[in-house]
C-alpha cells in the first residue's frame, strides 16, 4: 500500500538549521509536502557537524542560499515565501525581528503565510540553550554520562511537524494563515512526563522496581526485558523457574536476583531464541552498543515503531 501523503501539494519553506529544523523537514517532505531550504552562503553547522546526517535529512529538499543581512538577500527571501504556505524558522524573536521578519509584516505581504517558529524555550525565547540543558532542566540527565541521543532536539522536531499539519489543517478548513511557536524545552518536559510522574525513577514501575522490566548481564552481553503485561510476565517467570501466584510479587527483589542468576547463565543467542519460542518481550544486546539503524527513518510508519 503506497504511503500516505496528506502535505501533498503544501509548499514549506525552512530557514531553520542545526537538527530540529532539518529534521523536521525530513519528516514533512515523506508526509508528501514540497520542501525548499534556504541557507546563508556559510551553510548549515549540520553539515560541519555530521555529513552522513545532513544529507540524510535533506533528501529531496531543495536547497537555496541568500544572505539574509542583504537587501538582494531578502529579496530572494520574499520571492520565495510568495509561493509558500508554511515557513518553519529557527531564529531567537530578536533575530527575526532585526531582519524585519516579524510576523504581521510577513502576513501582510503574503496573506497565505503561515509561520512555525521553533526555539529553545517558549516562556524565554531569548535565553540560549541546546538539547542538553533542556533535557538537564527536566531531569533527564541522571548522571555524568551524556543521553544516548538528542531528545530534546528530535522531541522538537516533531512538535513542528505537528504544528505544520495544524497550520495546514486550518489554511484548508478557513483560508487563515496561523503564527505558532514550539519550544525544545516543551519536547523535553513532555518527554520527561513519565518521570515526573514517578514511573521510571529507581523506585518507579518500570524505573527498576518491576523484577522482568530490567537490562541484566547476560553470559555474553546484556540482555533487555519488558514483560510487562501479566502474561508476558507468567512466561517469563515460568523461564526462569518461578510460578507468580499473587500480582505484587513482581515486585519482590527475591525474584529480581533470581531473574539475573538465570540470565547470568545464558548467552545471547539463547535467550533470542527462548524469547522467540515463548513469546516474550526481550531483546538481548551485545557487550559493545551496536549502532542504530537508520536506514526507514524518514519514513512516516517510522514514528509508530
Amino acid at each position: 500500500m503506497a504511503s500516505i501523503k496528506p502535505l501533498r501539494g503544501t509548499r514549506i519553506l525552512s530557514i531553520a538549521f542545526n537538527l530540529p529544523g532539518p529534521a523536521a523537514l525530513m519528516r514533512l517532505k515523506a508526509l508528501g509536502a514540497s520542501c525548499t531550504k534556504l541557507e546563508s552562503p556559510a551553510g548549515d553547522p549540520m553539515n560541519a557537524y555530521s555529513k552522513p546526517a545532513y544529507k540524510q535529512m535533506h533528501e529531496g529538499v531543495k536547497i537555496v542560499s541568500a544572505d539574509l543581512k542583504t537587501e538582494r538577500g531578502m529579496a530572494k527571501l520574499h520571492k520565495l515565501l510568495a509561493k509558500t504556505d508554511v515557513l518553519i524558522t529557527s531564529f531567537r524573536p530578536s533575530a527575526l525581528a532585526r531582519l524585519g521578519m516579524r510576523m504581521e509584516a510577513l502576513t501582510q505581504a503574503h496573506p497565505q503565510l503561515s509561520l512555525v517558529s521553533i526555539v529553545g524555550d517558549t516562556a524565554a525565547p531569548e535565553v540560549p540553550g541546546h538539547d542538553l540543558t533542556y533535557m538537564a532542566e527536566h531531569g533527564l540527565v541522571t548522571g555524568l554520562e551524556l543521553p544516548p541521543t538528542l531528545f530534546a532536539d528530535m522531541g522538537g522536531s516533531l512538535l513542528a511537524v505537528e504544528a505544520v499539519l495544524a497550520a495546514v489543517i486550518q489554511q484548508r478548513a478557513t483560508g487563515r494563515s496561523s503564527q505558532q511557536t514550539v519550544g525544545l524545552s516543551q519536547a523535553a518536559q513532555y518527554l520527561a512526563l513519565p518521570r515526573h510522574w514517578k514511573l521510571t525513577t529507581p523506585d518507579g514501575i518500570i524505573g527498576g522496581a518491576h523484577a522482568f522490566y530490567q537490562v541484566m548481564p547476560c553470559k555474553d552481553g546484556r540482555v533487555a526485558m519488558a514483560a510487562l503485561e501479566p502474561h508476558f510476565a507468567t512466561r517469563l517467570a515460568k523461564l526462569v523457574g518461578h510460578t507468580l501466584t499473587r500480582p505484587e510479587e513482581i515486585l519482590n527483589a527475591t525474584l529480581k536476583k533470581k531473574t539475573r542468576a538465570f540470565m547470568k547463565r545464558h548467552g545471547c543467542q539463547e535467550l533470542a531464541t527462548l524469547a522467540e519460542q515463548h513469546d516474550v518481550p526481550m531483546h538481548v544486546l551485545p557487550m559493545a552498543v551496536e549502532p542504530i539503524q537508520s536506514s526507514n527513518l524518514n519514513s512516516p510508519a517510522a514514528a509508530c515503531i
